[in-house]
């Protein structure tokens, strides 16, 4: 938002020339003012034709001067603050040499432009916003014709649809508006600001106002605004419809290109549209006073510029919204700040006969909403376009300006002067301190205190009286000791592994290195190298010199470090006193942007000041957040995500949060009791629509049911009924083929009984099975103790490895052996049925409350979870190395969506997560990286091929990988797969390409962790345990010879 000096008064013309240059200054990189006015004068302030001037390749930049640089800041000038907004990629190509083509398009330019001001009172600048509300619009409703899912699409079901408690409301994306939905909802989260708009009272004489667009436009958006708020309020809906509120912005503007919108440059024109609204029910109720506007009294602060130009000093006070800071170059925001409040050189302002030139500003004004807009985007003229700025960039909850503003102005320059000189200080000391780490004189250098270490070292060490080769073997081949030059064939094989070396001619033969046999050292050489000629005395004076210097060394750095540190603290609380932090400002929300220039996602975190905690605002999801959650995605430098709008607010004044209370009974209002009466009666018609929809859901449901419910009552001819199972035993996942299952754990018992039988042949069935019962434990906990290869999973095998690991309850144990040693599958002798019997008389007496059986189902159902997890993963695996990625990703999906589950019981429940996660990452790269190929065929079908690849297989799992914020890995392939697809965007393509990029590019880079339903789990082959353990064996050994980061 912009603001000149006079800015209650008609003055659109100079604001928006110097919106303009602002804007052509970071755009273009340039910033000779001359230049930048005379490129606007011959576009007649076309923006797209002053930057196509400016970046032409025959443009010529003249040098800049001190005078004109500083010209801006001269008293009586209209300087102001203003908001830095990208340039248009889609500008008209002038660089080529034809001087007729470039006058025909410069006079058709003028022409258009002046013919389109006179007929709309509306500039360049408002048309050229228009363009991505034209295509927002036109998104929302060709969505309507498409035949693949979108990402905005309603859920059928209104239960999806419904308001959890009082969870906040969200927007819906109605095409490419997610920057409208991070603006609208960090403002409306403003108390003072949603109170403004709630109670906005449209003039009474609004009819008899000048019919022409801009006023038609403001007070019918207002309406809307006021609707959408109180629907932000009081809807019982999960997320409202802003279409209505997008369509009065679209309408105010006439254009046909499309881009995603600039959050820093909506604000501006939003609060602009808002202030004009606010202007004319000021002008209306004013009695004789000059009106105040609230949302200048909001927004709007001063400060004042103070410079000398050529030993003449100057002061001019000026008037500012959203405040500008480059991130280029500097860490932190008091960096940016500091930068931007001081230009050239300080040190004139002090002198009084000083020809240098420089200014400063002071803040005279703070606005209650301080925003500051995060410079991030910078124009390539090598590229011919816009291109972001990922530099990390940090910024604090809390914000102390006291060293900005104009009464702290003495005292300011005082410490200004005393960091720089400990800053120049701090420089002289780690010069230093780096000679001591960094000591040498070639390439290669190594901390000084190390090097005495080792000269002592070298010293101390026993002497020798030979070279370090005498000793050695020559005839030994060893690879550090065989000269280059020496042929394999010359050399006899000597040493003590010779002798069991086959003898082979040595025409025959190569070289093998041994490291453990041939190149073995004599234990009488030292391991490292030694002096050979030294005194005792030589050696004492030596070490108690280098023990000496390696003292003082170790001391001087130490000294060296905490001085360092000193003054770094020092720095650090140079403002911290007393005095310096007087004027808080409490971090409100943050406008994230992720993508590149030309096209990104948007959301805003925005803290809740009666929770204590922060929210995120992405579109139709509102979650609760952290602030390290805010820190990873709004720094910077990490992704490419990052901060792009920052609003703070004055922490002194409670008004801007404080909630409304009942002026007669004193309580707080809450929700829709906030509302004034026309906007509660329009909330409560859009609540009965919406309960119109649960009732006609609930009534086609019952209507379902009924209509099942007659149909099961038509006689059918009777099913084969299946074979009884025992009541208790286990359903296992190859329990259609049950007499596997059973013949696999009869081979298992069988063997432990007939070892019971030889141990004690005369007992009676009772004592043989208990042994039997221990034989079998024993041998499962011998498995259950071992560490076998990630081939071999015991657990497979059987499930008390599985429970053994896990540590299950010492009864679900015995109970699952009784089981097996009671099974039917053991009547096949006299003997193991005599067992057989004890066993299920044992299982008979176990009484309710000596084991509990829902914890004994569970902990057979997790392990037929394990089972199926296991063959979800090796089906995938399978998939996978056959290039089936297609097939492979949903058997990986829901591989690694069980092993989750299973893992968050213990450690020993599933598998290795690390590796199911490579593959379900590596399957997602390679079929983007089809997909990819499919869209640069050109071919219609191949392209409509790829985008389907995109929307149903990989967009729908990008949360999976995002929803984890530990796995790094999972997110730098989704920033791979994003930017693989933004690189097509400064390219040039076909008209109908574009289109579909366009349409497709804000599904791919909406950073939404909200999970998609998928389709039912794929159909599971059936396995024996033996089967099942072989193909588990085969394909995790076929893995070992893949990369290291698989395993």
């Amino acid at each position: 938002m912009t603001v000149e000096q006079n800015v209650l008064q008609p003055g659109g013309a100079a604001k928006h020339q110097q919106t303009f240059l602002n804007q052509l200054r970071e755009i273009t990189g340039i910033n000779d003012i001359q230049v930048l006015q005379q490129a606007l004068k011959d576009s007649n302030g076309n923006l797209e034709l002053a930057v196509a001037f400016l970046t032409a390749k025959n443009a010529k930049v003249p040098q800049q001067e001190e005078a004109t640089y500083y010209q801006t800041a001269l008293p009586g000038n209209d300087r102001y603050i203003s908001v830095g907004s990208q340039a248009d990629t889609n500008v008209i190509d002038l660089t080529g040499d034809d001087k007729d083509d470039l006058q025909r398009a410069i006079a058709l330019s003028l022409e258009e432009s002046n013919r389109a001001f006179r007929e709309t009172g509306i500039t360049d600048e408002e048309q050229a916003i228009s363009r991505v509300l034209e295509a927002s619009i036109a998104e929302n409703k060709a969505s309507l014709k498409r035949t693949h899912p979108e990402v905005w699409s309603d859920s059928p079901n209104p239960y999806d649809r419904k308001r959890q408690d009082n969870c906040p409301v969200g927007l819906k994306n109605v095409g490419n508006t997610c920057w409208f939905s991070a603006v609208i909802q960090s403002l409306f989260n403003l108390l003072e600001f949603r109170r403004l708009v709630l109670n906005f009272n449209a003039p009474a004489n609004a009819q008899d106002l000048p019919r022409n667009q801009k006023e038609h436009r403001n007070l019918p958006f207002m309406r809307e605004l006021r609707y959408l708020f109180a629907l932000l309020v009081g809807s019982k809906r999960k997320y409202v419809d802003p279409s209505r509120a997008v369509e009065i912005l679209k309408d105010a503007f006439k254009s046909n290109d499309s881009q995603q919108q600039d959050v820093s440059e909506f604000t501006h024109k939003l609060l602009d549209w808002l202030e004009d609204a606010f202007q004319i029910k000021a002008e209306e109720e004013r009695d004789g006073e000059k009106p105040k506007n609230p949302m200048v009294e909001l927004f709007y602060g001063r400060f004042l510029a103070v410079g000398v130009l050529e030993g003449k000093k100057f002061e001019n006070t000026e008037m500012f919204g959203q405040y500008p800071l480059q991130v280029n170059g500097f860490k932190d925001l008091h960096e940016c700040l500091e930068a931007a409040m001081i230009e050239g050189e300080i040190e004139s302002l002090h002198s009084e006969n000083s020809a240098k030139s420089g200014q400063e500003h002071w803040f005279t004004e703070l606005p209650p909403v301080l925003t500051f807009e995060l410079s991030r985007f910078e124009f390539n003229q090598a590229l011919g376009r816009p291109e972001k700025i990922h530099n990390k960039l940090e910024f604090p909850p809390i914000l102390y300006l006291d060293r900005y503003m104009h009464k702290n102005r003495e005292i300011t320059r005082i410490k200004r002067d005393e960091i720089k000189r400990l800053r120049e200080y701090l420089t002289v000391l780690q010069q230093r301190l780096e000679r001591y780490l960094s000591y040498g004189s070639g390439p290669k250098r190594f901390p000084l205190v190390d090097v005495l270490q080792y000269a002592l070292e070298f010293a101390s060490s026993k002497p020798v009286c030979t070279s370090p080769v005498d000793d050695l073997d020559a005839g030994a081949p060893s690879s550090g000791t065989l000269p280059a030059q020496t042929t394999p064939s010359t050399i006899e094989p000597q040493g003590p592994s010779s002798s069991d070396v086959p003898s082979t001619s040595p025409v025959q033969r190569s070289v093998i290195h041994k490291p453990f046999t041939q190149s073995r050292i004599p234990p009488d050489l030292p391991m490292h190298p030694a002096p050979r000629h030294i005194t005792e005395e030589e050696l004492s004076v030596l070490e108690g010199c280098l023990h000496r210097w390696r003292t003082e060394v170790e001391n001087d750095t130490r000294d060296l470090q905490e001085s360092i540190s000193r003054i770094h603290r020092t720095i650090e609380l140079m403002y911290s006193d007393k005095t310096m932090v007087q004027v808080p400002y409490r971090l409100h929300a943050v406008l994230v942007h992720e993508g590149q220039a030309n096209a990104g996602h948007y959301w805003a975190y925005i803290y809740d000041h009666h929770q204590n905690r922060w929210m995120k605002y992405n579109d139709i999801s509102v979650t609760k957040s952290t602030w390290e959650e805010l820190e990873r995605d709004s720094f910077g430098g990490y992704r490419n995500a990052s901060a792009y709008c920052l609003m703070y607010i004055n922490d002194k004044e409670q008004y801007l949060m404080q909630e409304e209370f009942n002026k007669e009974t004193g309580q707080i209002l809450v929700g829709m009791d906030t509302l004034p009466p026309d906007l509660r009666d329009y909330v409560k018609e859009d609540n009965k629509r919406f309960e119109k929809e649960l009732e006609e859901w609930d009534a086609e449901l019952a209507q379902k049911a009924q209509q099942e419910k007659l149909l099961s009552q038509i006689p059918r001819a009777p099913a084969p009924s299946p074979a009884p199972v025992q009541a208790g035993e286990p359903e296992y996942l190859e329990q259609p083929s049950r007499t596997d299952l059973s013949k696999h754990l009869k081979e298992d018992s069988v063997q432990a009984i007939n070892k019971a039988l030889a141990e004690q042949e005369d007992r009676g069935p009772e004592a043989i099975m208990d042994t039997a019962i221990k034989l079998e434990y024993t041998r499962l906990l011998k498995l259950a103790q071992e560490d076998p290869p990630p081939e071999c999973d015991y657990r497979l095998r059987h499930a008390i490895v599985y429970f053994i690991q896990n540590q299950a309850p010492k009864k679900i144990i015995e109970r699952t052996l009784l089981e097996q040693f009671g099974d039917h599958n053991l009547s096949f002798d006299e003997r193991c049925r005599n067992i057989m019997k004890v066993a299920q008389a044992k299982l008979e007496m176990i009484k309710p409350d000596e084991v509990n059986m829902e914890e004994y189902e569970r902990w057979h159902q997790d392990y037929r979870n394990f089972r199926e997890t296991t063959m979800f993963l090796m089906v995938g695996l399978e998939f996978f190395q056959k290039k089936s990625y297609m097939e492979a990703l949903l058997y990986l999906i829901y591989a690694y969506q069980n092993n989750k589950e299973l893992l968050s019981k213990g450690p020993y429940r599933g598998h290795d997560e690390e590796l199911i996660s490579h593959y379900r990452r590596e399957c997602l790269l390679k079929l983007n990286e089809h997909a990819a190929a499919l869209f640069e065929s050109g071919d219609d079908q191949e392209v409509n091929n790829g985008l389907i690849i995109m929307n149903e297989l990989i967009v729908p799992c990008l949360p999976l990988l995002l929803v984890d914020e530990m796995e790094e890995k999972d997110i730098v392939a989704v920033e791979d797969m994003r930017n693989r697809w933004c690189s097509y965007l400064g390219q040039e393509m076909e008209p109908n390409l574009q289109e579909k990029l366009t349409d497709f590019l804000p599904k791919l880079l909406d950073c939404s962790t909200e999970i998609k339903g998928f389709n039912d789990p794929p159909k599971l082959p059936s396995y024996s345990t033996h089967e099942l353990c072989e193909r588990y064996a085969r394909i995790m050994l076929s893995l070992s010879r893949t990369p290291a980061d698989g395993r």
